[in-house]
Formats: structure tokens, C-alpha cells, sequence
């Protein structure tokens, strides 16, 4: 079993300043704790993680064993450690209203709530990819929704998926599809 060892209770300052969200969710146990006992063990579980890294902490979180392997929304991977299905989903759609805007690790991070570090390894143990590499296959899959119902010019299309520019484009498509974005389009029109 996971423990503290501080020789006391910390103030609550010294909570905050470990991570901000420390206090909220030592309050969320105290309201779940008689009525939602699931849920105050996962809130637990949460605030456990973020303290594991701090040198007072010994061990693993100590309901890591006890619990069950959740299954990713967006690529159906089993694993732990991953991001909250509440904080993914919100990250998810702030990708997809923002894929045309250039977006960073702590724009992700802040639609989380989650520190960069931690959200980079918590979206990756979620959707079994790097926050890049995924910003970069929804852009390429916008891109691609964009070629096939509009007859926008593929400058425009980069720029309305936030690539640079055509050039950019390209080096994608060419990485992910074997094929300029020209061919492929041409492909799926007349096939």
C-alpha cells in the first residue's frame, strides 16, 4: 500500500502548490465517499497519481492493482494511466473546433486541465499516439473530407486544416498516403 510520509498533515497552501487541482478533488472524495464509493476510489486514484512523483511519496498508487483496465473511445486500447474519459472527450473537440488555428501541447494541456507533461503522457496511454501525431492525422483526414466534397484549390484546404501551407501538405500527404494530394484526389473522383 502506497503512504505518505510527511510526519503530519500538509496545509492546504502546500497541496495547491503541488498541483492546483489537489484541493478540488480532495473535496470531491468528501462529497462521493459515502454515496459513490467507485468514484471517490477513482478521484483518489487521480490525486494519488499526481502526488507519486514527489519525492515524500513511496510506491505505486495504491489502487493502481484494483483497477480495471479502461478501454480508449477513440482507438478502443486497453491500458492504464490514461486521461479521463471527460477530459479526452473535451480535448477531442477542442482539436476538432481549433484543427484549423495552430495548436500546441499547452493549448491541449489547458483544455484538460492537466499540466503538459502530464497531459502528453495521459493522452498518449489514452489514444495510443503522441498529441502531434494525432493533430496531424485529423488534419490529414480533414484534408482528405475537404479534397473529396470541395472543389477548394489544395492551398486553401492546407490552410483551412492549419498546415503552413501546400508544401506542408503535401510532405503529409506523401508521409501518411504514399501520393501527392493531387493524385489521390484525382484517384477518388474518377475511381
Amino acid at each position: 500500500m502506497s503512504e505518505f510520509h510527511t510526519g503530519g498533515a500538509w496545509p492546504q497552501h502546500h497541496i495547491e502548490a503541488v498541483h492546483p487541482e489537489a484541493t478540488r478533488m480532495i473535496v470531491d472524495v468528501e462529497a462521493l465517499i459515502d454515496d459513490d464509493a467507485l468514484g471517490a476510489r477513482r478521484v483518489l486514484f487521480e490525486l494519488q497519481t499526481l502526488f507519486q512523483d514527489l519525492p515524500i511519496w513511496e510506491g505505486k498508487p495504491s489502487l493502481e492493482a484494483d483497477r480495471p483496465l479502461r478501454q480508449s473511445a477513440a482507438t478502443g486500447v486497453e491500458g492504464v494511466g490514461g486521461m479521463a474519459p471527460w477530459r479526452l472527450k473535451r480535448v477531442l473537440a477542442f482539436v476538432q473546433a481549433e484543427l484549423h488555428n495552430t495548436i500546441v501541447v499547452k493549448d491541449l494541456a489547458d483544455s484538460s486541465g492537466l499540466s503538459p507533461s502530464h497531459f502528453c503522457r495521459a493522452f498518449k496511454a489514452s489514444v495510443g499516439e503522441a498529441p502531434h501525431a494525432y493533430l496531424m492525422r485529423m488534419r490529414l483526414e480533414r484534408a482528405k473530407d475537404l479534397m473529396i466534397q470541395t472543389d477548394e484549390n489544395l492551398c486553401r484546404i492546407a490552410k483551412i486544416c492549419g498546415l503552413a501551407d501546400q508544401a506542408h501538405l503535401t510532405r503529409l500527404f506523401r508521409k501518411h498516403t504514399n501520393a501527392t494530394p493531387y493524385r489521390w484526389r484525382r484517384a477518388r473522383r474518377t475511381g
